[in-house]
């Protein structure tokens, strides 16, 4: 008997919507958990059999992907542009994690790469320090402004 669980998550900043199908296809279980780290961890622990697991990139896919890869069988971030299922008919966090479960079991998502935690402190590094470059430049003509609109010479 095949044991095979296929968990979506459609994750927010307060919670995340999940559904969860079969080996055979159909949705056992749908519900809503907490988007703290162990909650979800709890979450997928307490799934039985091999999990294959899937999420939308977004603004907390690199967060999530970190803490369940290690937890199931196989952990996919997927490109949201590249889902036409999700594209037609109603929109709700419902029918969404139910069309990306129904994509994950199909075995019809494509997944973006997610880097080890070295490459992603580096690129992280560069954009604060690409951030911080912006943020000093755009003070220091600010105060050059106003010292000009005193008659202040810089």
């Amino acid at each position: 008997m095949n044991n095979d669980k296929y968990v979506a998550l459609d994750v927010h900043k307060a919670s995340i919507v999940y559904a969860i199908r079969d080996a055979s296809g159909k949705i056992i279980s749908t519900g809503v958990i907490e988007t703290k780290a162990q909650t979800v961890r709890d979450f997928v622990r307490g799934l039985s059999g091999t999990i294959h697991l899937t999420f939308e990139e977004g603004t907390q896919s690199a967060w999530l992907y970190d803490l369940l890869k290690a937890l199931v069988a196989e952990c996919i971030v997927c490109d949201p542009r590249r889902n036409k299922l999700l594209e037609s008919g109603s929109k709700s966090d419902d029918i969404d994690v139910a069309k990306l479960s129904e994509l994950l079991y199909l075995k019809r998502l494509r997944a973006v790469y997610h880097g080890h935690e070295g490459t992603r402190a580096l690129k992280e590094l560069a954009h604060n320090y690409d951030a911080l470059v912006k943020d000093s430049t755009r003070v220091k003509n600010r105060l050059k402004a106003i010292f000009r609109g005193r008659g202040i010479s810089v």
